[in-house]
């Protein structure tokens, strides 16, 4: 029977993803931190920005979740902790904009898109490339040192 059917393998689309994901965190992000009032006035469907609500530090923390998600892309299999803290970060800050700030803004089209699009679907990619990456660490701990 032949083994290498069996070997677990990290693929390039995998990192891709990665890379992606961490992108498109990070550009989201840097959105709230540089066009926050701006961007809130048109999550809120609102002449008016909300009064009392900072996206700055929402958007500071979401870069850094998307920088060091691009970061794991290098290394996947033994920088697995970046994608933990990733899955981790698009969790707290779907939590942050669901309670900090949908409140206040509403909910609308664009709130739901922001909260569903842009933190919780990425979850789902990350959770299973962070799988594959346990497996393929697991596998190569397994194998017999030379």
């Amino acid at each position: 029977m032949d083994n290498t059917s069996l070997t677990p393998t990290f693929p390039m689309p995998m990192r891709g993803l990665l890379l992606l994901t961490g992108m498109y965190s990070f550009a989201w992000s840097a959105f709230f931190r540089y066009f926050g009032e701006d961007l809130l006035r048109w999550l809120s469907m609102e002449s008016v920005a909300p009064v009392g609500l900072s996206a700055t530090a929402l958007g500071s923390f979401g870069m850094l979740v998307g920088f060091l998600v691009f970061l794991s892309a290098f290394y996947p299999i033994s920088w697995h902790y970046l994608i933990v803290v990733g899955i981790a970060g698009k969790l707290a800050l779907a939590l942050w904009f669901g309670f900090g700030f949908v409140p206040e803004l509403g909910w609308n089209k664009r709130t739901i898109f922001h909260l569903v699009f842009t933190e919780l679907l990425w979850l789902i990619p990350l959770i299973t490339i962070y799988l594959r990456a346990m497996k393929v660490r697991s596998y190569i701990k397994a194998l017999p040192e030379e």
